[in-house]
């Protein structure tokens, strides 16, 4: 009934404005070809319906017809049953070009075939029409992944080659589903290859079907926010918005436009303390910490009081372009003159002393750290691994065990936490020579090792491919009574099965169940993983039993999408 409707109203218009017709336009087949002063538009009727409605709709006489402008824009409401390209002026390929039986053997052959499609598709030995491939895709419209494929398939076969109708429709197909978001990256691919197939006209208004459907459900939520009219903000908006503009300015490197921005607007909008740190640290950013001082002495004159965290940031700044004197100096500054705001923390310190010890100045270091321990200011297990490592890092460890020795002497003798800090920065360096002599040394001093020590060294002899380290370690802590725990077992099992010591790891994962030991689930995957690959069937039976009391499938199933989800998101940012 819907193309009776629009056939009725094509004769009716053109008995009440004939005007708006002309008897220049070409009837082509099944196609009214219709033309106005713009470009050529064709109206071309769905094949499903030639056979149906169409067939009695029209009169024998066929009379041409062009309508304006404004009738053409009346077929965009009837898109379920027809539909509008630019096309050139030439023959349309219509139905009966392609033979109902060639349709009907290849849709039958793609649906029962899913699996080896394409095997089945070359061993008809059909020749590819685009008519025939856009038949197929319209009765594949919604399978959208099986008529990729076989729009895929197509374009590979020799002789064959698609025209544009053949991408509308494939594109058409793509763009229309429920999965518009994930199928959209395929239309870009299908565009992308039309355009190194040298199909360099793409029609405008398929581009504009594309962006309609993939922007439709984002349309939305704007839509709903232009119907709040009335919006509170408890401050000043104007400032507000400026300083987002000028933290993104500087945060794309782009301090000097910032600056240049915010002096010629402060004597419109009144800038606050946050607005001068956004400078501030835009500066310390791109390693001009002189400017930045600069913004940070206006900041001072205008009586807004910088945070400890400022002056950090400016101190870290001049520590990393080199000019230690610099730093030193406003360090000083803080020191003696700041406020009670921006006093040093431990976090100062810690940044002043790693620098002034990486270059060699380590009396001043030293110094430092006395002025630190006698104003109360002591550090924390974050500040304690930051200076460690420093010295570490700088090759300075007799530095560091200096360092130890002043915190003992101030009456702030290092505890185990501090001992696992250093550990772990030797261990994490691979210095093994250094970390038992560490480990001696808290031996020697009466600090009992921790199952976190041991666990470390364990680590770390495996890292460095000497299994037989590991053991020695294992069996220092049955001497020392230390009980290994889950973490000794896990990193034990993964150690062993890396240096091909299968034998010995499946006795460890016997322990594990024997003990009754929960092992965290990334580890256990791991292990079923690696036990599946020398097909010990066995221990995966056992070991699946014993953790079926602590996991059940939905756990099992929820990691399993994480992990898919972590190695998607990974791979998206390699594409990157």
């Amino acid at each position: 009934m819907g193309m009776r409707r629009v056939c009725a109203f094509l004769f009716s218009a053109k008995r009440n404005c004939p005007s708006s017709f002309s008897a220049s336009s070409i009837v082509l087949g099944n196609s009214i070809i219709v033309r106005n002063a713009g470009p050529s538009f064709s109206y071309t009727p769905r094949i499903m319906l030639l056979n149906g409605c169409c067939s009695n709709c029209l009169p024998k006489s066929s009379l041409p017809l062009t309508c304006s402008p404004g009738i053409v824009a009346y077929f965009a409401t009837i898109r379920c049953y027809c539909y509008l390209s630019a096309v050139p002026e030439q023959t349309i390929e219509g139905r009966n070009d392609v033979g109902d039986s060639n349709i009907d053997k290849v849709y039958a052959t793609v649906m029962d075939s899913s699996i080896d499609m394409e095997k089945a598709l070359d061993q008809l030995g059909l020749e590819l029409t685009t008519g025939l491939v856009v038949e197929v895709l319209g009765k594949l419209r919604f399978e959208e992944k099986i008529a990729f494929r076989f729009f895929m398939w197509a374009g590979h076969q020799q002789n064959y080659a698609h025209e544009p109708s053949a991408y509308n429709a494939m594109i058409d197909i793509l763009s229309n589903t429920k999965y518009k978001v994930k199928q959209f990256r395929i239309v870009c691919d299908m565009l992308d290859y039309m355009k190194r197939s040298n199909k360099n006209v793409v029609p405008v208004e398929v581009l504009l079907t594309i962006l309609r459907n993939y922007t439709q459900k984002y349309l939305t939520h704007v839509q709903k926010f232009a119907k709040k009219k009335r919006i509170r903000v408890k401050t000043q908006p104007e400032i507000n918005a400026f300083n987002l503009l000028l933290d993104a300015m500087c945060k794309c490197c782009l301090v000097e436009d910032a600056e240049t921005m915010f002096k010629r607007m402060k004597n419109r909008v009144k800038p606050d303390a946050n607005t001068y740190n956004i400078l501030f640290f835009g500066w310390c950013r791109v390693r001009k910490p002189t400017r930045g001082m600069k913004v940070l002495e206006e900041m001072i004159q205008l009586g807004h009081t910088p945070d400890s965290f400022t002056y950090n940031t400016a101190i870290d700044a001049y520590c990393k372009a080199g000019r230690v004197t610099e730093a030193a100096e406003l360090f000083e500054f803080m020191r003696t003159k700041g406020s009670t705001m921006s006093a040093p923390t431990a976090k100062t310190y810690t940044i002043m002393i790693v620098a002034l010890i990486q270059n060699n100045r380590i009396d001043e270091g030293f110094k430092l750290i006395g002025h630190m321990i006698n104003s109360g200011c002591l550090p924390d297990v974050s500040t304690y691994k930051e200076l460690i490592e420093g010295m570490c890092l700088a090759g300075k460890l007799d530095e560091a065990y200096r360092f130890l020795q002043e915190m003992g002497n101030k009456g702030y003798p290092p505890d185990i936490v501090t001992y696992n800090c250093f550990l772990k920065v030797l261990c994490e360096n691979g210095k093994s020579d250094e970390a038992l002599r560490l480990y001696r040394r808290m031996i020697e001093v009466g600090c009992l090792p921790s199952v976190q020590t041991y666990n470390m060294l364990i680590s770390m002899f495996f890292e460095m491919d000497n299994p037989d380290g590991a053991f020695e370690t294992w069996h220092e802590m049955c001497k020392r009574d230390c009980a290994q725990d889950i973490d000794t077992y896990s990193v034990m099992i993964d150690g062993l099965f890396g240096c091909n010591k299968v034998d010995d790891a499946c006795i460890l994962i016997e322990e594990v169940v024997n003990k009754g030991m929960k092992l965290p689930y990334k580890m256990l995957d791991s292990i079923l993983m690696k036990l599946s690959e020398i097909g010990d069937l066995r221990t995966i039976h056992k070991l699946s039993e014993h953790t079926r009391k602590f996991y059940n499938p939905s756990m099992a199933r929820r990691f399993s999408l994480n992990e898919k989800r972590k190695s998607m998101s990974f791979r998206g940012r390699k594409k990157l």
